[in-house]
């Protein structure tokens, strides 16, 4: 995948601990900046892609990328029978 994009984040602008916080508040800090930028899409498909567990990606916390994932995962399972 290519990552040019990651050089047009947002993120660059702030502290990276600001993307890997440890409460709700900080999650909703670090949405709001992913709300803003303009790369946010191709921030989340790197980190669908990757597997990537910890922080803020693309506007999605560690639980909401598990729920995609998921959601993937079945609508795959469906159309593949």
């Amino acid at each position: 995948m290519n990552t040019d994009w990651m050089t047009r984040g947002k993120c660059k602008e702030v502290a990276p601990d600001v993307f890997f916080p440890s409460d709700g508040m900080g999650v909703l800090a670090a949405q709001r900046i992913c709300g803003e930028c303009p790369v946010s899409e191709s921030c989340l498909e790197y980190a669908l892609q990757n597997h990537i567990d910890h922080g803020v990606w693309g506007g999605a916390s560690e639980r909401e990328r598990r729920r995609i994932l998921r959601r993937r995962r079945l609508s795959h399972a469906v159309v593949a029978k």
